[in-house]
């Protein structure tokens, strides 16, 4: 059920941690502005939840053709 990482070499595999790390910040980056306004806890709002509205979003807006 563990997700498998696709780099092969060491230094890819580093990278690719990295980039999971990245995007970790980024949603919880967005979880934080999202509530401020409304002055709720942020660690109150799901992260599963909340990633979930972001690969809509992301996946809505790729099959935009320009």
């Amino acid at each position: 059920a563990g997700r498998v990482l696709r780099s092969k070499s060491p230094d890819m595999v580093t990278q690719e941690i990295y980039a999971h790390l990245l995007v970790y910040y980024a949603i919880r980056a967005l979880i934080n502005a999202a509530v401020e306004p409304q002055e709720l806890d942020p660690d109150r709002v799901s992260f599963l939840a909340s990633l979930r509205v972001i690969r809509r979003q992301v996946t809505d807006q790729a099959a935009f053709s320009p």
